[in-house]
């Protein structure tokens, strides 16, 4: 079989090889030097630099129009470059979700409007072409969070008290240059956020797990402080809501990180990817049932099936849990060790800690 892969994450962070034997299949690896850069040296496969000064699709379309070549599989493992697997899909004629499908579960307009058409409670939202021409009146009485619909990690989102909102997300629109059209606003929606990770095969969830944030990404993101997560017990009829979810977007194969905010009269979706979770997800996911998502996710993608014997998993007297700290808020400082960390570093309950 020859596959494919829009290399965008980095390989440590997937581990191809766990999931593609590269002795079997033709696997090409198409992307930007720094991405192409994290591919072992001894492994078995294609390497395709492009150039990125377009997306993924129309550079990948440019060069088999000089280098026509046919594939089983094109496969993305990024948030970022799932509508360009789509579209090469499409383009080449190749099996796999279609585009109208990943739009589905990338745009979050249409995604909360499918979700709040299979009867699940959603934030009150409207994109921001409307909220402009209704000169910021919404139907709710709280906060408005602004947010792109098809983003992720919460880049570009922000929250707006409901006296300030209209001018703040005027100004913002303005300083920042903002597409209005790549844009929605909702309901701030207050509570605990939980984010449920597994496996899709057929429609049906073979594997789940439930984590609770603490920290927000927006705070991460926007304020430099610290976001983790960790493991918490989910009963049959979460995992019941999150199907619902899942079917709603029409996702039916592969990994899904979902995210719900959790407040007195039940669980309020926020928003899915057809992709396994960032920073930690993936190593704690394994670390408690033994599955690596992104491996098995792979074995769905190119064979269409999975051993389900390979999901018996190992029961954890514990959960796990991870904890990042931003970094990347303070670009001009000297690192001189993390404050106060002694106690976390040094403690048995540490599984890895990376400084």
């Amino acid at each position: 079989m020859k596959i494919l892969i829009l290399h965008r994450v980095p390989y440590p962070r997937i581990e191809y090889h766990r999931g593609i034997d590269h002795a079997l299949h033709e696997v090409t690896y198409f992307g930007k030097q720094a991405a192409i850069d994290t591919l072992p040296a001894d492994l078995q496969c294609k390497r395709v630099v492009r150039a990125g000064t377009a997306s993924a699709s129309e550079e990948a379309l440019a060069w088999l129009s000089g280098s026509p070549q046919r594939f089983d599989r094109i496969i993305s493992m990024s948030e970022y470059e799932l509508l360009d697997a789509a579209r090469l899909r499409e383009a080449l004629g190749v099996e796999g979700a279609s585009l109208q499908t990943v739009t589905l579960a990338r745009n979050k307009l249409l995604m909360k409007q499918a979700v709040q058409a299979n009867g699940l409670r959603i934030p009150q939202f409207m994109s921001l072409a409307c909220y402009l021409d209704a000169q910021g009146q919404v139907p709710w009485a709280g906060k408005t969070v602004l947010k792109p619909h098809s983003g992720a990690s919460s880049a570009d989102v922000s929250v707006h008290l409901p006296s300030q909102a209209h001018a703040e997300i005027r100004r913002k629109i303005h300083e920042q240059s903002l597409h209005i059209d790549d844009f929605q606003v909702e309901e701030y929606v207050a509570g605990p956020i939980r984010h449920f990770d597994g496996l899709v095969l057929d429609g049906r969830i073979v594997t789940m797990q439930a984590s609770e944030y603490v920290g927000t990404c927006l705070d991460y993101m926007e304020r430099g402080a610290p976001l983790g997560s960790w493991h918490v017990d989910s009963c049959a009829s979460m995992r019941e809501w999150v199907g619902q979810a899942l079917n709603a977007v029409r996702i039916t194969h592969g990994a899904f990180h979902l995210e719900a905010i959790m407040d007195a009269d039940g669980p309020v979706f926020l928003e899915v990817g057809n992709r396994v979770g960032g920073a930690d997800v993936v190593a704690t996911y394994e670390m408690a049932t033994g599955i690596h998502l992104p491996s098995l996710e792979l074995r769905i993608y190119v064979d269409g099936e999975l051993d389900l014997s390979t999901l018996s998993g190992r029961q954890a007297d514990l959960g796990y849990g991870w904890f990042v700290f931003p970094g990347h808020t303070h670009p001009q400082r000297t690192f001189l060790g993390l404050e106060g960390a002694g106690e976390l570093r040094n403690s048995h309950c540490i599984v890895q800690w990376n400084e």
